[in-house]
């Protein structure tokens, strides 16, 4: 048995939602480079565009769609159309997501529906769109971005800690109803990834020194570094892969080691 070949995505069609850039372009270039035919889709025409830029710019021809993966008829009319136009999904990428940092008793209610609606619900109203297609065809992998908020709490992430504990549950859950169908669910839960939006807290400080927040992430990660979208490459393509046909409903946390460590002492 060739074992690199269990890790080949040639021949599959990915959906990964939300990539047109950071960690679902990683993702997605990832996967177009294991042999997947890839599609993605964002809220906004302007960020399709820019997506599709940036795919040609990297020598990826992939399929961008405008959507928005709260909308459960406009997700059924993508994933109709994606079938007509690329082909049935084999891999669905849960990438779509928002956080507000907001304390608690200062957030409404209706701030904390919006990030529950985009980074749990929209994964709901997504698989259960892709699921009947794969069983249809007898195999799929749904892979759902959680976070180390699955696990812990922080000040000001009351509704993304929720909606990504939910997540985490979803993930099991779709593995205990589907797993009988060949269709493999599990989730990867990023720790503090190195992106555009998280540059302004790892900016070196006037004397030098690191700002007091990536301070406190180096000092929390066993790896003591920020990760990379790179370090999030081979996990997802592991778990898109038929090397983990017998890997469900398994949340895999690339975080350098953060949920392993109570920290130095003082």
């Amino acid at each position: 048995m060739d074992i690199l070949q269990k890790f080949s995505l040639q021949g599959k069609v990915a959906l990964v939602t939300g990539a047109s850039y950071g960690i679902g372009f990683a993702i997605a270039s990832a996967y177009a480079a294991a042999g997947a035919t890839i599609v993605f889709n964002d809220i906004r025409q302007e960020l399709v565009d820019r997506g599709l830029a940036a795919y040609r710019e990297a020598g990826i021809d992939a399929h961008g769609y405008v959507c928005d993966v709260t909308d459960e008829a406009a997700v059924q009319a993508l994933v109709a159309t994606i079938e007509r136009e690329v082909g049935v999904i084999d891999i669905l990428v849960n990438n779509a997501g928002i956080i507000k940092r907001i304390p608690m008793c200062e957030m409404t209610a209706e701030q904390f529906r919006q990030v529950v609606d985009v980074d749990l619900n929209a994964p709901f109203i997504v698989s259960k769109a892709v699921i009947p297609s794969m069983i249809r065809k007898g195999h799929g992998k749904i892979i759902n971005i959680c976070s180390m908020m699955s696990e812990l709490g922080r000040e000001t992430v009351s509704a993304y800690a929720a909606a990504k504990g939910g997540l985490k549950m979803l993930t099991r859950n779709i593995c205990s109803e589907y797993g009988e169908h060949n269709i493999q669910c599990n989730g990867i839960g990023p720790g503090y990834i190195e992106t555009p939006q998280t540059a302004p807290l790892r900016e070196r400080q006037p004397d030098g020194s690191r700002h007091p927040f990536d301070q406190f992430i180096v000092s929390k990660t066993p790896a003591a570094r920020w990760g990379t979208t790179e370090d999030l490459m081979g996990p997802a393509v592991f778990l898109a892969s038929d090397a983990s046909d017998f890997v469900n409903g398994h949340i895999l946390y690339v975080d350098g080691g953060i949920l392993a460590y109570i920290g130095k002492q003082p």
